[in-house]
């Protein structure tokens, strides 16, 4: 399917490391930056075959891209993927820590081995990626010929860092926790002129909640939870990843945007509770 994505913002030849990158959010974010002249990393941990074709993909239109394979929650292989990135790119100006999965239990069932793997891949992943990152931007400081700022990172939420979500406290814990990861890391980079924010989708179309919408049932009582009643696509984010890393969103740090369709305006409570 063919998806149209705003203007480019002025961000034509950074450069970008969209984690998670080959599938869902994160293959939108990498189509849409890449169409704005970044040129694109895309990590991926499973199904390399889409990762290189989605890299491949973007060559043939004129655009630059690798794929990268790396676990995100795994400290090595963060710094092996940085340094192939270095090689290829000669720096970063954007991160998009989008990478995350979820292992669902009942609380008083779930495993450790569950609780480490979200928390691993959502959480600590996030910080390994982001200190990586930090350190290339503070290294090259802001070239006003390329942005206002010496580095963007956006991490990709959930509105479930503020909604609490019952038989999912490992991720809802892991998001919450990027919360605050990112709004401490924005107030201590602030002065160096790095951007830290987060954008928290809501209820989107892809295969990690495949089953909250893709029968008419399941859609119909996903939709009873956004006011604005259709369910969010890739590109919602996308298209909001785009503003929130260019220069007209230059005075936005520490901040959440919520991408959500109003999931997070309590609907059940609209016809007065």
């Amino acid at each position: 399917m063919q998806h149209t994505f705003l203007n480019s913002h002025g961000i034509k030849g950074q450069r970008a490391l969209i984690t998670g990158g080959n599938g869902g959010i994160g293959a939108a974010v990498t189509q849409a930056l890449a169409a704005a002249g970044v040129s694109v990393a895309i990590n991926y941990v499973g199904n390399a075959n889409s990762a290189e074709q989605l890299a491949s993909d973007i060559r043939a239109n004129g655009g630059k891209a690798i794929a990268i394979a790396a676990d995100v929650s795994q400290e090595d292989q963060v710094l092996a993927m940085y340094r192939r990135i270095d090689e290829k790119f000669g720096g970063l100006d954007i991160l998009i820590n989008n990478a995350g999965l979820q292992r669902d239990a009942a609380f008083h069932e779930m495993s450790l081995k569950d609780w480490d793997k979200v928390i691993g891949v959502n959480l600590t992943g996030q910080f390994l990626c982001a200190r990586e990152a930090v350190k290339r931007f503070l290294q090259q400081g802001v070239n006003p010929v390329v942005s206002r700022a010496a580095g963007k990172i956006v991490c990709i939420s959930s509105v479930h860092d503020i909604i609490p979500w019952a038989g999912h406290i490992n991720y809802a814990a892991s998001k919450g926790g990027v919360m605050l990861l990112m709004k401490s890391l924005a107030q201590e980079l602030a002065p160096h002129k790095i951007r830290v924010n987060s954008i928290s989708p809501g209820a989107i179309r892809t295969q990690i909640n495949v089953d909250a919408w893709s029968t008419p049932e399941a859609e119909s009582a996903l939709l009873k939870l956004i006011p604005y009643k259709r369910v969010g696509d890739p590109p919602d984010i996308a298209n909001a990843v785009l503003w929130m890393v260019s220069d007209t969103a230059d005075y936005i740090t520490g901040t959440t945007l919520y991408v959500d369709g109003g999931m997070t305006l309590y609907p059940e409570f609209a016809g007065g509770g």
